[in-house]
C-alpha cells in the first residue's frame, strides 16, 4: 500500500502518530505531490493545530489553485473560528474547483446562515440533501429555511422526514408544533408535537411554551 493510502487509514482509525509519519515520508519522497500536504493538513486539522494546518493547505494550492480538497479545509477551519465571510469564499472556491458533495454545500449553507443570510442558504442546503438524502443535519437546517421563508408544506415534510431517521431529534418535533400552531392553525397536532418534544427532552424550554400557549389557547 502506498504511504498515502496508507496514512489515511491510520487517521481513520485514530492513530494519528502514525499517518503524521506517512504522510510526513509522502512529502519527503515527492514533495511537489499537492495531494500530500492537504492530508496533513487534515491531519493538523484532526489534533487540533489549526494555523499549521491552513499552513499546509495554502501550501498545496501553491502547487495547484484549482485543488478543491484544499479550499474546504481552509473554509472548516474558518467556520470554527467563526471568520464566516472568509469561509464562505473558501466553500464557494471548493465547490467551483469541483468538490461537489453534500458536505461542502452543507457547510457553505451553514455559513451562510451564520451570517443572517438564510435565503441564500437555502439552496445549498437543498443540494446537500439532493445529494445524501439521509443527512439529518441537512434535512434539519434545510426545514428550518423552508420555514423561516414560510415555505411551510415543504417544511413540515421535511421535518417528518427528519423524525423518520432520527426518532428522538426533539428540535424537529418542536418546529413541527411551531410550524402547525402557527401557520396551519392547528392547536391539537401542535399540541401533539410539543409534547413529544417535551417527551424526549424534557427540558426543552421553547417546546415547554410552545405547549402552554396552544394549551392555554384549547381550554379558551
Amino acid at each position: 500500500m502506498d504511504l498515502n493510502k496508507q496514512g489515511i487509514e491510520y487517521m481513520q482509525e485514530g492513530n494519528y502518530e502514525e499517518a503524521a509519519k506517512c504522510f510526513s515520508q509522502a512529502i519527503e519522497e515527492n514533495p511537489k505531490e499537492p495531494i500530500y500536504y492537504v492530508n496533513f493538513g487534515n491531519l493538523l486539522s484532526a489534533v487540533g493545530d489549526p494555523e499549521r494546518a491552513i499552513a499546509f493547505f495554502n501550501k498545496a494550492l501553491e502547487m495547484d489553485k484549482e485543488l478543491g480538497t484544499a479550499y474546504y479545509g481552509i473554509g472548516s477551519l474558518l467556520y470554527n473560528q467563526e471568520d464566516f465571510m472568509k469561509a464562505k469564499d473558501m466553500f464557494e472556491k471548493a465547490i467551483k474547483a469541483g468538490v461537489d458533495n453534500s458536505d461542502t454545500y452543507f457547510m457553505l449553507g451553514m455559513t451562510l446562515i451564520q451570517l443572517g443570510q438564510t435565503k441564500l442558504a437555502m439552496p445549498y442546503m437543498k443540494r446537500a440533501v439532493e445529494l445524501n438524502e439521509n443527512d439529518v443535519d441537512a434535512l434539519f437546517q434545510y426545514g428550518l429555511c423552508l420555514a423561516g421563508e414560510s415555505v411551510i408544506d415543504e417544511a413540515i415534510n421535511t421535518f417528518l422526514r427528519v423524525i423518520e431517521l432520527e426518532p428522538a431529534h426533539s428540535d424537529a418535533f418542536y418546529n413541527l408544533g411551531v410550524a402547525y400552531a402557527g401557520f396551519k392553525n392547528d392547536n391539537k397536532k401542535a399540541l401533539e408535537m410539543f409534547e413529544k418534544a417535551l417527551k424526549i427532552q424534557p427540558e426543552h424550554v421553547l417546546a415547554a411554551n410552545g405547549k402552554k400557549i396552544v394549551s392555554d389557547a384549547l381550554s379558551e
